[in-house]
């Protein structure tokens, strides 16, 4: 696991330089989907077609073999790296050659083919920019798609004026990109073998599908006449007509791009002359077109993932690096910090658990913080947070914990073993607010100690610059079950859930909304419930959540069969109801809740849109308000709510875009996360100084936010249901 230190010394070095390249490419993605109109379809086409080919994995590789055999080709199904690296080395050693050339691959990363080659005594050249900057540098790459996307053009010219000593001293990016072309060039006509990758193969046609932005796969291919193509298993699809929907999101998810620069269409053998560059003489034309060609599959752990119902989503990656882009944490630390021995980004975690091992995995699957902002901008709609959730609960499992039996016996929570002592406290933080609120003002006051500070830091890992809730000794429920509905006829029945945080801390924000509520003509319970279980969800103690998830439905259940709507203030347990609990209970149960639940603007914009009297609330005319919403709620579709009902009270609203505040619940208190938490939420209030915004009162959906957001500002913000109350 990357320490505090090294995430620092990762933000200082690198940091600004991934964050402009990733932030670059994640806006050009929504404007790019955006001019779609056919994207959801075209989303679910993608999906459609990678279920069925990973379900019909060994039939397609059967007829794939047999269609690139028929071609003049030959297929090389590898059990694991050692053994294609053996294939590959053998084609280059009857080869007789002398140097390799590359184009961009991670199959061939995760292979570390390079090295096996260089063994050898052969050279071998990466023709990608990126690449080959990096190997000139003896560094591994930080990214899917843009693998030096951490190195500045200031960076790449000291590097290549070092290296290289050119005549005059390299500087702009043309004359970069000019130095690299022609040194490339010469390379590539000088080798022997060519090795590329493949982002999609049809089976009907072995025709394969090389999606780039330089070219220079196809001067891999043509230059040389033997061609070794290197691809996991899982690129493998139908038909040469599957490839529409990936063609068209591919570039667009990745980077920004329509389309990208070069879309190659392959069936080789190709029958493409094999020039000899020191011949001007002769026409192409009279040039020998007899070609070699070899396609190396690769398992390395694939079929396995295929068998485990929880991984299998992992193969249906097209690797556009949308996760990483779309991500506040990958935005600032890179791949470098957020990534394993060949992946990196959200995906990361399930191709390294099923490729490396947990062991792999575990190094960087806390920066997933679940905030879900990848699940929409995956082309093929990966659950990409349950695949890190899932992971995580396997290491937590797989661990041997010092004094393991006393923590089992002071935490009320369903796990049998493993989960380290910080996640077991975060995840039963229940039990510390119901102990909090019934001993508050004393809990508060002892928290705060210099002593206690110290003992959480020590032995719980909370960072002492983060400020710790304050518990309200009067619960909400307490509150609820102390008054009188204040609707004699009412529109309609609604249950407010007591989520954890509103319950026992923010109390207020509870309270503002059972009055919002009844001013628009819905009576409203507050029962007591256990808290959703998002908490040990994000620890990855999946056990607990699904005992929390089991006994919220059953606590709300008799609210909704009375014709109750449940109504949730907190957007993260708002996403449990709607989207987690369907991992975690059964069908029905999940149907019931996730059918009857709103989020409380939601359900506000639903009373007001269906003839509530928007008078009823507290109203002002043209009053400035900054708004940010929750990263659940715009994952949800509902950021959009909020702003309506605030704007038909009166309100002139300005909302931000950042993709994440940089809290994402316990990850802001925990001290190896702690700069990196702030680093996030730096864009945030950058955004909240901005000219015209550093004088508006500020309001957020979530608790999380509210708490970055105090920390980050001198004006304290407040949840906008505060802002509507009579």
């Amino acid at each position: 696991m990357a320490t505090a230190d090294e995430i620092r010394e990762l933000m200082r070095t690198e940091g600004a330089a991934i964050a402009e390249n990733t932030q670059g490419f994640n806006a050009g993605r929504y404007d790019s989907v955006g001019d779609l109109e056919d994207y959801e379809d075209l989303k679910r086409a993608a999906r459609s077609i990678k279920e069925d080919a990973i379900a019909e994995l060994p039939e397609l590789l059967d007829q794939l073999t047999e269609t690139v055999e028929a071609n003049g080709g030959t297929v090389y199904i590898a059990d694991d790296a050692a053994d294609a690296n053996e294939y590959i080395r053998e084609v280059a050693d009857e080869r007789a050659a002398d140097r390799v050339v590359k184009s961009k691959s991670m199959t061939s990363e995760e292979i570390e083919v390079n090295e096996a080659l260089e063994a050898d005594g052969v050279d071998v050249v990466e023709t990608d920019l990126g690449e080959w900057v990096l190997q000139v540098a003896d560094e591994a790459p930080s990214h899917i798609v843009a693998p030096a996307i951490h190195k500045s053009r200031e960076s790449i010219a000291t590097l290549f004026n070092e290296r290289f000593d050119p005549d005059e001293p390299l500087e702009t990016a043309e004359e970069l990109t000019h130095f690299a072309r022609e040194k490339l060039g010469e390379q590539i006509t000088d080798a022997e073998v060519g090795i590329t990758g493949a982002n999609f193969i049809a089976a009907d046609t072995g025709t394969m599908a090389l999606v780039t932005s330089e070219g220079n796969a196809r001067k891999t291919v043509a230059a040389t006449d033997t061609h070794v193509a290197v691809a996991g298993v899982e690129k493998v699809i139908p038909t040469v007509a599957d490839l529409h929907p990936f063609i068209e999101l591919i570039g667009r998810s990745g980077t920004g791009q329509d389309i990208t620069s070069y879309v190659s269409l392959l069936t080789p053998p190709v029958d493409t002359p094999v020039v000899d560059f020191t011949d001007d003489e002769t026409p192409l034309s009279e040039f020998d077109s007899e070609r070699d060609f070899h396609l190396v599959l690769i398992d390395n752990g694939r079929l396995e993932m295929r068998d485990d119902e929880q991984l299998r989503e992992t193969l249906y990656c097209i690797r556009c690096s949308a996760c990483s882009n779309s991500c506040a944490n990958f935005q600032s630390v890179g791949g470098h910090a957020f990534g394993g021995e060949t992946y990196s980004g959200g995906i990361a975690t399930g191709w390294e658990a099923g490729i490396e091992g947990l062991d792999v995995a575990e190094e960087f699957n806390d920066l997933c913080t679940g905030c879900t902002r990848c699940v929409n901008a995956c082309p093929v709609g990966i659950d990409i947070p349950w695949i890190n959730t899932v992971v995580r609960d396997r290491i937590n499992r797989d661990k041997d914990t010092p004094g393991e039996w006393l923590v089992d016996g002071l935490t009320p929570d369903e796990e049998d073993d493993g989960a380290p002592l910080q996640k077991r406290f975060f995840g039963n933080f229940e039990t510390v607010a119901k102990l909090g609120s019934a001993t508050a003002p004393v809990s508060n006051w002892l928290a705060d100690t210099t002593l206690a500070r110290q003992t959480m830091s020590r032995v719980l890992g909370i960072d002492p610059r983060r400020d710790l809730p304050t518990f309200e000794r009067e619960t909400l429920v307490d509150w609820a079950a102390a008054r009188d509905s204040q609707v004699d006829d009412p529109e309609r029945r609604a249950v407010l859930y007591p989520d954890l945080y509103t319950n026992h801390v923010q109390v207020e924000r509870g309270k503002a909304a059972v009055k919002v509520l009844e001013s628009l003509g819905v009576d409203v319970v507050v029962p007591p419930a256990p808290s959703s279980g998002r908490a040990p969800f994000s620890q990855g103690m999946v056990a607990t959540a699904t005992d929390h998830a089991e006994r919220v439905t059953e606590a709300l259940a008799p609210h909704i069969q009375d014709g109750r709507d449940v109504v949730v203030i907190e957007p993260s347990d708002h996403a449990m109801f709607t989207r987690e609990y369907e991992r975690l209970i059964d069908e029905s149960a999940f149907a019931d809740i996730a059918a009857n639940s709103y989020e409380v603007f939601e359900y506000v914009f639903g009373l007001l849109d269906n003839g509530a009297a928007v008078d009823s609330l507290s109203t002002v005319e043209g009053a400035e308000i900054a708004y940010h919403s929750h990263c659940q709620q715009r994952t949800l579709g509902l950021e959009a709510h909020t702003v309506a009902v605030l704007e038909e009270c009166g309100y002139d609203v300005v909302t931000s875009d950042v993709e994440c505040c940089g809290m994402a619940g316990s990850f802001g208190y925990k001290s190896d996360y702690y700069e990196l938490s702030m680093d996030v939420g730096d864009r945030l209030r950058t955004q909240l100084r901005d000219d015209g915004v550093q004088d508006r009162p500020v309001v957020a959906s979530g608790t999380s936010c509210l708490e970055q957001i105090d920390a980050l500002l001198e004006r304290q913000p407040s949840h906008p249901i505060e802002l509507l109350a009579t």
